[in-house]
């Protein structure tokens, strides 16, 4: 995530993590910060940069890049707003990707995008069997989770691999995080016959 003003004023967020869902073709987790090398997390964050200096972008965007096997950068898109890759800034930045956008089209000074504690997001998604009426069951479990925040976005009806929320665990490093987050994915159903 980068943010950018009229004025040139930058900010990168850490570079993040992430997991997809073959069959949903979505995001299923992601973890900040990413567990790579710290060398390839600021080449990561100077090609985001470049990407959206290039573009003379204005507000936040989301830079996807691919890393190779080989450690290359590739750079796959550009999202010129905020991101579903950027949700967990919310609970686990100082400024959220939410609040670094109006700064960045106010052209505000950009606040600081530091990141206070490791944080694991999960997209809450509708099974493939998911129809009809959004029904929520484990909500009760899941918010019982320390470090746990679940946002759900007030759709009435599943459907399947539809985004119905999602879940931000903060915790003490990333491998708890990515546990706890993955324990969510096990509670959480949206709209699944019983």
């Amino acid at each position: 995530m980068v943010a950018r003003t009229p004025r040139g004023e930058t900010v990168c967020y850490p570079v993040v993590e992430m997991v997809f869902d073959p069959a949903a073709n979505l995001l299923d987790t992601l973890l900040a910060p990413a567990r790579i090398p710290a060398a390839t997390a600021e080449a990561a964050q100077a090609l985001a940069l470049s990407a959206v200096e290039a573009l003379g972008g204005v507000g936040l965007f989301g830079v996807e890049l691919f890393l190779t096997r080989d450690g290359s950068l590739l750079l796959n898109e550009v999202a010129p707003r905020s991101h579903n890759s950027g949700h967990w800034t919310a609970e686990a930045c100082l400024t959220s990707q939410f609040e670094q956008h109006l700064r960045a089209i106010l052209d505000l000074p950009l606040g600081s995008p530091e990141q206070l504690k490791p944080a694991a997001m999960l997209n809450l998604v509708a099974g493939a069997q998911a129809r009809g009426p959004a029904t929520i069951t484990g909500l009760e479990a899941a918010l019982a989770v320390p470090g746990c925040t679940v946002h759900l976005y007030g759709k009435a009806e599943a459907r399947p691999f539809r985004k119905m929320g999602h879940a931000t665990v903060l915790a003490s490093s990333p491998a708890a995080a990515l546990e706890a987050a993955q324990n969510l994915r096990n509670a959480l159903r949206f709209g699944e016959p019983e």
